[in-house]
């Protein structure tokens, strides 16, 4: 990455995530006080100064624990020391020294990464009077801050910025923001380590190991693309407990920024209303969609028509699942999963289409022919022209004397013609109807909505 890293490290319940937070100005990571909420590393976007940086939150390190999950967040944070340009340790202020900090400051020394000693939790600021002991971690001095009140956070981001490299020269390009999502333990993060030819994402069979949205940047064929690797998405009634709840809503919120969504399916347990409604919600915001059928290979009985079959009955449940693209993956065997990086550039351009004014005319105009919209009592149902209105997703304006009256079949009818000429393969196609110079008697139809 051409950006400096900072990779944020400490034991657990430090408030890292807190202060990770007040780095970025927002809550992007999720906090809570119960320890090893961070599982994962979290990746977000920083600036101070002028100066733009990447920030990553990692999970909380117990470094003698032969816990698996505490090994698996040891080999993150490892992970992430070897990515990063600056290391910030946090410790607590209000417990003290402890010697899992001893610890940790040990392995950071041996590591000869520049490290950054912040002693979180300091609400009486100025009174420093914590901090002296933390001088015994060998890591220079001290910076107290509190980072839920955000005290003296300013003046450890001029530390930090002062400490960063020089940056170097960043290639003007827009990252494409890719949310991969699903239901609990169907592989998406197995799925994202292949896909970035890394162990990226901690992986665990135990349902629900990933909790926070993370996001992971990747280069591929001249593009960025930015992956969002969630937490399953459940039911509301099904959440548990306040961090699950909270995941839940990160994952919403990483559907409705993403520009394409890869909807991770176990192949086994086939698509479930669950998904139906996941790839409905990531639709209906626009988002464009890929269907990733994950563990295909642990499929016995099945033959060349077996996917076919399978989609066919999806799209008679869910029409606009006619026009997303399924690809049949195995993210244990890595069978077929490059094929989904070409397939997100395919539908993130597919959203970006534009089509002259001439062209639309005159697809509307032989649609029209072949079939004239219902007639109702009164004046006759007139489309007059039409012109596409704006791109991700591409949507249609079409000009009626009587938009209001042109039924929802109609509508659908004209979704199909028009995909007919321009696939936009995996995005929604919407459509607004208006009455000629009066927007009050507008209205819109996309083809996710029934």
């Amino acid at each position: 990455m051409s950006k400096p890293t900072v990779a944020i490290v400490g034991r657990p319940n430090v408030g890292k995530s807190t202060l990770f937070n007040r780095i970025l100005g927002g809550r992007s990571a999720i906090v809570s006080d119960r320890p090893g909420t961070t599982r994962d590393r979290h990746f977000g976007d920083a600036e101070w100064n002028g100066r733009h940086f990447w920030v990553v939150d990692t999970g909380g390190l117990v470094p003698d624990s032969n816990e698996s999950m505490d090994r698996a967040i040891r080999e993150q944070v490892e992970t992430a020391l070897s990515q990063a340009d600056l290391v910030l340790l946090v410790v607590d202020g209000r417990e003290g020294l402890h010697p899992v900090d001893q610890a940790i400051a040990e392995k950071l020394r041996r590591t000869g990464r520049p490290v950054l000693l912040a002693v979180n939790k300091l609400d009486d600021l100025p009174n420093t009077a914590a901090i002296g002991e933390f001088y015994g971690l060998g890591l220079g001095e001290p910076i107290g801050v509190s980072a839920a009140v955000g005290k003296q956070s300013g003046d450890l981001l001029d530390e930090m910025v002062a400490r960063l490299p020089d940056p170097e020269s960043e290639e003007d390009d827009e990252r494409l923001e890719v949310a991969i999502v699903g239901r609990p333990n169907v592989g998406k993060s197995s799925l994202a380590n292949k896909l970035l030819g890394e162990e990226r994402y901690v992986v665990s069979p135990v349902a629900g190991t990933t909790r926070d949205a993370v996001d992971t940047p990747l280069k591929y064929h001249g593009r960025t693309i930015l992956f969002i690797d969630t937490a399953g998405l459940r039911r509301h009634a099904k959440v548990q407990d306040d961090v699950e709840f909270y995941s839940t809503i990160r994952t919403e919120q990483a559907i409705e920024r993403a520009a394409v969504c890869v909807l991770v399916v176990d192949a086994a347990e086939g698509m479930s209303n669950q998904d139906l409604r996941i790839a409905t919600e990531a639709w209906e915001h626009g988002s464009g969609l890929i269907v990733a059928v994950n563990k295909w290979d642990l499929i016995e009985e099945k033959d060349a028509n077996t996917a076919r079959r399978g989609e066919e009955g999806l799209i008679a449940k869910a029409p606009f699942l006619e026009y997303v693209p399924f690809v049949y993956v195995s993210a244990l065997s890595g069978q077929r999963v490059r094929k989904i990086l070409d397939l997100i550039i395919e539908v993130a351009d597919a959203r970006q289409v534009r089509v002259k004014t001439a062209e639309v005319n005159r697809v509307l105009e032989a649609l029209v022919t072949r079939q004239m919209p219902p007639q109702q009592a009164g004046d006759e149902v007139k489309l007059l022209y039409a012109t596409q209105i704006g791109t991700a997703p591409p949507t249609i304006a079409i000009v009626s004397n009587r938009p209001t009256d042109v039924p929802e079949s109609y509508q659908r009818y004209l979704i199909h013609g028009f995909r007919k000429e321009w696939p936009f393969l995996g995005s929604p196609l919407r459509l607004k109807f208006s009455l000629r110079g009066n927007r009050e008697h507008s209205r819109t139809q996309g083809d996710g909505r029934r």
